[in-house]
């Protein structure tokens, strides 16, 4: 799964920014190593918990692809694909 929007690769991400700090990049800020690894950690979990979601409903219900949404952290903000379930019901707890 590395770089796949669908999971989080620890051992990759981890790899990835390790080389990134050793280059000189910033740890923290907009343009900081932990940017990339909180967007795509933070994607990977809304991911599992729609999963879960799916797997809970009564009714038919799936996926029905994916809304933009942008999360304030002390990094910035940083754009999130966020998924989105057929039926709206789907309202992350993450």
């Amino acid at each position: 799964m590395k770089g796949s929007r669908e999971g989080f690769d620890f051992q990759f991400n981890f790899s990835k920014a390790l080389k990134a700090v050793q280059k000189g990049q910033p740890i923290s800020g907009r343009d900081g190593v932990l940017t990339p690894l909180v967007k795509r950690l933070t994607e990977a979990a809304l991911e599992a918990e729609l999963t879960a979601h799916l797997a809970e409903e009564e009714e038919p219900n799936r996926r029905n692809g994916k809304t933009g949404k942008t999360l304030k952290t002390s990094e910035g903000l940083i754009r999130l694909t966020t998924p989105r379930d057929r039926a709206s019901t789907f309202k992350p707890q993450f």
